[in-house]
C-alpha cells in the first residue's frame, strides 16, 4: 500500500482502503471524531477519524472514513 504524508507532520502507511472505509497505520495519533488531512499518490486525502489505538511498536491504528473520496483518487491510491 501507499506511504501518506499528514498535513500536519508524521506520515502513514494505508493497511486497507475504500469509498467508506480507510485502515492506517500511523507516526501520528489522531482523537477519535478529528478530520486529519493528508496526501498520498497526488491525492489530497481527507479523513474522519473513528478510532485510533496505540500499538505494541509504536505507531496508532487509525481507522476512519475518507471524506470526498472519488473513485478516480481511489484508483489512484489503491490501484489494486
Amino acid at each position: 500500500m501507499s506511504a501518506l504524508l499528514w498535513m500536519k507532520g508524521g506520515e502513514a502507511q494505508i493497511l486497507s482502503i475504500a469509498v467508506d472505509k480507510i485502515s492506517l497505520s500511523s507516526t501520528q495519533p489522531a482523537p477519535p471524531g478529528a478530520r486529519v488531512e493528508g496526501e498520498v499518490s497526488s491525492v489530497r486525502l481527507r479523513i474522519k477519524v473513528h478510532a485510533c489505538k496505540k500499538q505494541p511498536d509504536g505507531r496508532f491504528l487509525i481507522e476512519g472514513r475518507p471524506l470526498d473520496l472519488s473513485r478516480a483518487d481511489l484508483d489512484r491510491i489503491d490501484p489494486h
